[in-house]
């Protein structure tokens, strides 16, 4: 049976999990959680794991050359590459306000990349 360890980020208490497929194959065990958002996190990282992208887009503006953006909830993993490289061709002209979006469904995951910051017009 293979057991994985993992840091619960659910919460600030941070639990030391340990997640193993059940031997028939049908479910994990998770063991180390003070809470039921424990065991959802590591079997959720087990079977899909997702991460909220954080990066920067460049900008038309000697004022803010590069602007922040983020998912605006957890993106599948296995596309977070593809979704970095797509960014990082982008470039914004201002002005564009915190929350407008900038790509609205990433690969048709319903995710939309948002501005994290206000970049006035110069």
């Amino acid at each position: 049976m293979n057991e994985k360890s993992l840091i619960c980020i659910s919460c600030p208490v941070g639990c030391h999990l340990k997640v193993s497929r059940n031997p028939a194959g049908d479910g994990y065990t998770v063991s180390g959680n003070q809470c039921p958002r424990g065991a959802a996190y590591a079997i959720n990282e087990m079977t899909d794991p997702r991460r909220t992208v954080t990066a920067t887009v460049a900008a038309a503006s000697a004022a803010m050359p590069r602007i922040p953006v983020r998912t605006d909830r957890p993106l599948p993993r296995k596309l977070i590459d593809n979704l970095l490289n797509q960014l990082y061709q982008v470039t914004v002209t201002p002005p564009v306000k915190r929350g407008d979006v900038l790509i609205d469904n990433v690969e048709n995951t319903g995710v939309k990349v948002i501005f994290s910051s206000d970049c006035p017009q110069d």
